[in-house]
């Protein structure tokens, strides 16, 4: 399964990057159109996965909400490596004390989950999107952070990086010349698992009513509306369920494989083993 992990794992992301760009030009319904004559009805031509209880279809709010997930989560990444990847080179290059000081900084915004943070944003900032994505956003720096200061100190033992020293390069010129583009594979592999995390984060959120906010469609949300009608309609918690299961495993797996194509000694160490 490890050499199929990037391929498998580019499908299932792929399935949900088509929904969402599907979503901006065509859904099925109006996703947000209540048909009181329509409630709880099961999988037919015209619905492909019913109704809900509000006589929404089911498969335009799917649709429309994986654009909502997307949306939240590579805003949700971006924060997180924006401010998390230039702490960890500066926490690399800077002398011990000014990079320990960063790393326990880290390690104490660490100590807070995501959930309580973004909750706490919630109470303070108001439930919506934006508050989940930058609580998820700070929530994932330190994780950025650390794989940042990891890949710089390797880098900055290298022979080129003291040459370059040796030659009276700037930090500046060095962080941006060597640092950066050798440390930038494992900060694609570190988006894609973050990815995999803000989406479960925002599915959270969204379940515990800190998240999007109605009418736009969630599938945290979904699940959370769902729930009462578990004995009787459980494909109305089926459907979004699974399409947050795709899209985690989709990037998890998606990560996976970049890390066995961005660090071929791990792959030398499978197949001798």
């Amino acid at each position: 399964m490890n050499g199929r992990a990037l391929p498998v794992g580019g499908i299932l992301v792929g399935l949900v990057v088509v929904a969402a760009l599907l979503s901006f030009l065509w859904t099925p319904y109006d996703p947000t159109v209540v048909s009181a004559g329509e409630r709880l009805l099961g999988p037919t031509g015209d619905h492909v996965f019913g109704t809900d209880k509000f006589g929404r279809d089911v498969a335009s709010q799917i649709m429309v909400g994986a654009r909502t997930t997307l949306y939240v989560g590579v805003v949700a990444v971006g924060v997180a490596a924006v401010i998390g990847t230039p702490l960890g080179i500066l926490a690399g290059m800077s002398r011990r004390w000014l990079g320990e000081f960063i790393m326990r900084v880290n390690d104490l915004v660490l100590a807070f989950p995501a959930l309580l943070l973004a909750i706490l944003f919630g109470a303070v900032f108001g439930a919506d999107t934006l508050t989940a994505m930058i609580a998820i956003g700070i929530a994932t720096v330190p994780s950025f952070a650390r794989i940042a200061r990891s890949g710089t100190l390797r880098v900055m033992s290298t022979e080129y990086v003291l040459a370059a020293r040796a030659a009276g390069r700037s930090r500046w010129h060095i962080a941006l010349r060597h640092v950066f583009p050798n440390i930038s594979g494992l900060l694609i592999v570190q988006s894609s698992v973050s990815f995999a995390i803000a989406v479960l984060a925002e599915a959270a959120l969204s379940f515990l009513g800190f998240g999007t906010r109605p009418p736009t469609p969630s599938w945290g949300r979904m699940l959370q509306e769902s729930q009462e009608l578990l004995a009787v309609q459980p494909r109305l918690a089926l459907v979004p369920g699974i399409a947050i299961a795709i899209a985690v495993l989709g990037f998890n797996l998606l990560g996976d494989g970049l890390r066995d194509r961005f660090d071929p000694k791990l792959e030398v160490r499978r197949v001798a083993s």
